[in-house]
């Protein structure tokens, strides 16, 4: 069943929240050995939260949009008196004495949290392989990464474990990984969607959005956790989407733009493969069939976003991450003075790749290289800002790949940290912009392994995203390749 069809049978009584959860726990149970798609799973507190949904059904009370549906979290949402780890040993044996934003909604919303699903390591990595809890495997093929960091919400909601998950993005980490898993993931526009209780990486790009296994379920979800939050100062005020309205209006006359840079035109970037650029084509021409004009939109910048992210990310990360240092919480490691006790609790507490983006983004940030690498990221990204309103200018949206390849096998990358961070190259720009972006499921590749097709719009564009989205999904549903 979908999030909705649980939904509308738990709110009519015909289902009980607490069936409903007993389902769900049996198949993480049975299947998630193999997966790994869990750090914890919280099956006492869920099954309180069910019974609070089926109380107030039985008193006649609306419980909410998203009554009894199983919800995967994220390890870098904080929830209260609840283990958030980020997947790292530094922050060994810290619960919070809050929840986040998001997790306040998706309970006020009747949604039952069952457990904090792998990421890489404070959410650093596109393969799930960096977490010190071991690696998430793809349920679509077990041999293969879920992608990263989102990669065990992704694998939840593709294996069946929950009909909705919770990721966050900041170079594509909801979006890709939802590509190889092949389930729907959005990032939202930035500020549409409070961080408050997300565990900052970079706090400029990172941003919380839905995955579901149909674009009607992401949708709800995100109407559910969009909204202004006083408690976040980059909150967007009187921000109310309604994506689910928009659902039905299809895309005839709207204007459809290809990236050529990202999408195997003139000037393309590197390491596109043949059968995800076919599989974009064709939800391409799907969408010229539905009624949309199409046309090649140039965007000269996409090609330096991988550069200007990989400074302008361990950069923020360099200062946000500075926080763990043994003292106030997480793993302390005992030394004779506060210097060498701070240097023995980062080193053991933090893992390779964690490391090499502190180091990375402190020396970006250090004087004498401060304008050569980080200003020049930053001139990079306000060009791209220019650019990318240029295109809005004559097109309504943009389809690009997810990514550049399907799922590719466990530790084939994870020697060559360059080759990984190619994994973000089309999803990278619109964090860079704030802009939103969804990933749909379109079809397999060669391998018979998931492709994603990504639908860009401008600020605020996220019903756009969405309504587009819709009509890509049928159309996949209607054959695609």
């Amino acid at each position: 069943m979908s999030a909705l069809d649980i939904a509308a049978a738990v709110r009519s009584g015909e289902r009980r929240a607490t069936d409903v959860l007993d389902e769900h726990l049996a198949r993480i149970e049975a299947g998630d050995g193999d997966i790994h798609a869990f750090n914890l799973v919280t099956a006492d507190a869920a099954r309180e939260e069910a019974e609070a949904v089926d109380a107030a059904v039985a008193r006649g009370d609306d419980p909410g949009p998203l009554a009894g549906v199983p919800v995967a979290l994220k390890d870098n949402m904080c929830t209260r008196g609840i283990p958030t780890t980020c997947s790292s040993k530094v922050l060994e044996g810290w619960r919070p004495p809050y929840d986040a934003t998001v997790v306040t909604r998706l309970r006020a919303a009747g949604a039952v949290a069952v457990g904090k699903t792998n990421l890489d390591e404070f959410a650093m990595g596109s393969s799930t392989e960096n977490s010190a809890f071991g690696p998430t495997h793809n349920p679509r093929d077990l041999t293969r990464v879920p992608g990263g960091s989102s990669g065990g919400t992704a694998a939840s909601v593709a294996a069946d474990f929950t009909p909705l998950g919770i990721g966050s993005d900041t170079g594509g980490s909801i979006r890709q990984p939802a590509a190889f898993c092949g389930v729907v993931g959005m990032k939202p526009t930035y500020g549409a969607v409070s961080r408050y209780g997300l565990i900052a990486f970079a706090s400029s790009l990172d941003q919380i959005g839905p995955f579901a296994s149909s674009v009607a379920d992401a949708a709800a979800m995100f109407d559910v956790i969009a909204g202004p939050d006083p408690r976040d100062s980059t909150s967007i005020r009187d921000y109310a989407p309604n994506a689910s309205s928009v659902l039905d209006r299809g895309v005839a006359g709207l204007r459809v733009g290809v990236i050529r840079e990202l999408s195997g035109g003139a000037g393309t970037v590197d390491g596109l493969s043949a059968d995800v650029l076919a599989r974009t084509q064709e939800a391409v021409d799907a969408l010229a069939a539905a009624g949309a004009t199409v046309e090649e939109i140039s965007v000269p910048s996409a090609t330096l976003g991988l550069s200007a992210y990989y400074l302008v990310a361990p950069a923020e990360a360099s200062s946000n991450l500075a926080r763990y240092d043994g003292v106030r919480y997480g793993l302390r490691v005992d030394a004779p003075t506060t210097g060498e006790m701070n240097t023995a609790s980062r080193t053991a507490g933090f893992g390779p790749e964690v490391k090499r983006r502190i180091m990375l983004g402190t020396y970006a940030l250090s004087a004498g290289y401060y304008d050569a690498f980080y200003g020049k990221a930053l001139k990079v990204r306000t060009m791209m800002l220019r650019e990318f309103a240029e295109a809005y200018e004559k097109v309504d949206v943009l389809v690009t790949p997810t990514a550049p390849t399907t799922a590719f096998p466990l530790g084939e990358r994870t020697a060559d940290p360059m080759t990984m961070y190619v994994n973000d190259v089309c999803t990278i720009p619109s964090n860079l912009t704030g802009h939103p972006g969804i990933s749909v499921p379109f079809g397999i590749g060669e391998d018979g392994l998931p492709v994603g097709v990504q639908v860009l719009a401008p600020a605020l564009g996220d019903e756009l995203t969405f309504q587009v989205a819709s009509v890509l999904e049928a159309a996949a549903a209607g054959g695609a390749s």
